[in-house]
């Protein structure tokens, strides 16, 4: 534990460094199914926020002072330059980053990081039902892990739009979710998922949105003068795919038949993109 922040580092200590930042309510274990391809070549650090997976809850969860966090860590390893990519909202805090300590930030890869708020998607019901104030802490605490499963897949493409292999289903997510959703869910991703209060959940997603709120992440690279690999599914149901085309100077790669998980969904697409995101 580092900075209040649960750290797990795999790979080569001497091989280039390369953080992983998770989204929302996450954990490190959302990376699973493409560290081993990441860890063959690069000194792969995951950390889980605060209040997600292992790390404990704060006081606040404004996205500057989450990234805070994540220099505090990178700085007790003595890392600098470091590729930094981050997922959905993690990609926020890896933006964050790069504008308080921009020396500690080598290469950004952002993956289903909606650029603006306008790019937001009306959001599957489960997840609405879910995060909602009115059923939401209710729903929250009954959740079970078949329920954090079907929230999962949700986010994921429909087999209809894969153009791709579909990676295989486990064994313990329910038949009817298989059915809909075949991609493979980490048990520990579920776990992570389990862990997260209502209370900092919903304080997440507000601090998230009061983010891009003050200014679109194409508009803070600009101002940084920075770049980065922006990595799409093309089927994602949480942000409009055509925003990723709002990170204009950047390089964008949409994968097709994929959702908003293109680790889970298309892992080695996915590594291999963020191989080459120095």
């Amino acid at each position: 534990m580092r900075h209040g922040i649960h750290v797990i580092r795999d790979g080569p200590s001497a091989a280039p460094p390369l953080l992983l930042v998770h989204g929302s309510g996450a954990g490190s274990a959302t990376w699973e199914p493409v560290v081993p391809a990441l860890a063959a070549h690069r000194h792969v650090i995951r950390v889980d926020l605060p209040g997600c997976g292992q790390s404990p809850p704060v006081s606040s969860y404004d996205v500057p002072g989450q990234a805070a966090r994540v220099a505090g860590v990178l700085d007790g390893l003595g890392l600098r330059s470091v590729t930094v990519a981050g997922h959905s909202s993690g990609g926020y805090v890896a933006t964050a980053l790069a504008e308080s300590r921009p020396e500690l930030v080598g290469s950004l890869a952002l993956i289903s990081t909606g650029p603006d708020l306008a790019a937001f998607r009306p959001q599957p019901l489960i997840l609405r039902l879910l995060l909602g104030p009115v059923f939401g802490p209710l729903l929250w605490r009954a959740r079970t892990d078949s329920l954090i499963r079907r929230a999962i897949l949700a986010t994921c493409a429909h087999p209809s739009s894969r153009t791709s292999r579909p990676a295989a289903a486990t064994s313990s997510a329910p038949a009817s979710a298989v059915a809909l959703r075949p991609v493979s869910i980490p048990d520990a991703m579920v776990a992570e998922l389990r862990g997260i209060t209502y209370r900092s959940m919903s304080a997440v997603l507000r601090a998230n949105t009061d983010y891009l709120a003050e200014r679109g992440i194409p508009d803070r690279l600009a101002a940084l003068g920075r770049t980065a690999l922006v990595i799409f599914g093309a089927a994602d149901p949480r942000w409009a795919p055509s925003s990723a085309h709002r990170y204009p100077t950047s390089r964008v790669e949409l994968l097709p038949g994929v959702g908003h998980l293109p680790m889970l969904e298309d892992p080695a697409s996915t590594a291999e993109l963020l191989l080459s995101a120095d």
